[in-house]
C-alpha cells in the first residue's frame, strides 16, 4: 500500500511538474487582432488561423472582417493591433495620421480585380458620362477606377461614382437594376459577373493594369513591443504558402469556407493571384514598392485622398522581419 501511495505521489507530482511547464507555454501566446476582407489574397492569414499554424508559432490570433474604408478607424481605436491591404493605402493611413508600418507582401492581383461594364462598353475611354460602383475614397476599388481611368486620359471627374463595397457593387451590377453602367469589384465577386456574361464583361483588370499589391502591416508600437510576434506572423504566413502547395484541397477547403466556397470554387478564384513567397517579398521591397508608392502618391493627391505625401516613404515598410 505505502508502494501505491508513493507511485500515486509521483504521478501526481509528474501532472503538476507537467501543468507547470505547459501554463508558461501558453501564456507566452501573443494576443493579436488582424484586420481582414473576404477578398480572396487575403486566405493565407485565415489558413494560417484555422490549420493552427499561428497558433503553434506562439500567437493568438482573432481575424476580423472589416470594410477597407473602415480598418484604419479600427487600428487607431486599438480594436486591432495589425491590417492587411493594399499598399497605398498605408499611404493614407500614415499621411492622416494612422501610423502603420507594413512587413510583407502577401499577394498580387493578376486579374483578380476589374473594372466590369456593360457590354456595349468596348473601351475605358467609354466610361466617360457613365455611372460606376466603386467603394469610398482611400480604397483599393476607388484608387484602381482612378488609376486605370488616368492611364486613358480620364479622370473621376469625368465619371458619376455610386458609393458600394465589391460584394453589393457586383450583385448589384450582375442585377442589372440599379443604373450602373460599370462596377469596380475582386475575386470571390468577380466571378458573379464571370458567371453571367449577360450582365456584361471584364473592361480592365490588374494584370493589364498592375496596381493592386497586398501587404500586411501592425502599428509601430506592436512591432516595438512584440518583436518576435511580428517574426512569427511573417513566417507564419510563409508556412501556409507551404501548405497551399503541399496540400492544395485541404487548403483550398479550408480558406473557401471562409468566404462560403467549395474548394473547386476557391482554386478558380484564386488562380489570377500571385501569392508573394520570400524571395518575391526581397523583390518587391528592393525598388518595386518605391516606384509604386511615387505614382500612386501623385494620383492620391490628385484625386484629393491627401494632401501631401509622406515625406519618407521607406519609413512605411520594415523588412528586418523577412529574414530566414
Amino acid at each position: 500500500m505505502s508502494s501505491l501511495k508513493q507511485l500515486a505521489a509521483c504521478a501526481l507530482a509528474a501532472v503538476t511538474l507537467v501543468a507547470g511547464l505547459v501554463a508558461p507555454a501558453a501564456a507566452q501566446e501573443t494576443s493579436v487582432a488582424v484586420g481582414i476582407s473576404g477578398w480572396t489574397g487575403f486566405a493565407p492569414l485565415t489558413l494560417a488561423k484555422e490549420a493552427g499554424i499561428f497558433k503553434k508559432n506562439g500567437l493568438d490570433v482573432t481575424v476580423r472582417k472589416i470594410p477597407q474604408k473602415d480598418r484604419h478607424l479600427a487600428i487607431a481605436s486599438g480594436d486591432i493591433q495589425c491590417a492587411a491591404t493594399t499598399v497605398e493605402t498605408w499611404i493614407v493611413w500614415n499621411t492622416n495620421g494612422i501610423a502603420t508600418t507594413q512587413l510583407f507582401k502577401m499577394d498580387q492581383g493578376m486579374g483578380s480585380d476589374g473594372i466590369v461594364a456593360k457590354n456595349a462598353i468596348t473601351k475605358v475611354s467609354d466610361l466617360k458620362g457613365k455611372t460606376i460602383a466603386a467603394s469610398a475614397p482611400g480604397t483599393s476599388p476607388h484608387f484602381f477606377l482612378a488609376w486605370v481611368l488616368k492611364k486613358n486620359g480620364l479622370t473621376l471627374k469625368d465619371v458619376t461614382v455610386v458609393t458600394l463595397e465589391p460584394s453589393p457593387a457586383a450583385t448589384a451590377f450582375v442585377a442589372g437594376n440599379s443604373g450602373l453602367d460599370a462596377a469596380v469589384t475582386y475575386e470571390p465577386y468577380l466571378s458573379l459577373v464571370n458567371d453571367k456574361p449577360e450582365a456584361g464583361k471584364m473592361l480592365a483588370n490588374s494584370l493589364q493594369y498592375p496596381a493592386v499589391f497586398d501587404t500586411f502591416g501592425c502599428t509601430p508600437k506592436f512591432i516595438k513591443e512584440n518583436p518576435k510576434a511580428a517574426k512569427a506572423l511573417t513566417e507564419s504566413y510563409f508556412e501556409a504558402l507551404d501548405m497551399i502547395k503541399a496540400d492544395k484541397i485541404k487548403a483550398f477547403t479550408i480558406m473557401g469556407a471562409d468566404v462560403k466556397q467549395s474548394p473547386e470554387q476557391f482554386e478558380k478564384s484564386q488562380s489570377k493571384i500571385q501569392w508573394a513567397d520570400r524571395e518575391a517579398n526581397i523583390k518587391f521591397f528592393n525598388g518595386e514598392i518605391q516606384a509604386f508608392n511615387k505614382e500612386a502618391a501623385v494620383l492620391l493627391q490628385e484625386i484629393g485622398v491627401i494632401k501631401t505625401a509622406p515625406t519618407h516613404m521607406d519609413a512605411l515598410f520594415d523588412t528586418r522581419f523577412l529574414k530566414k
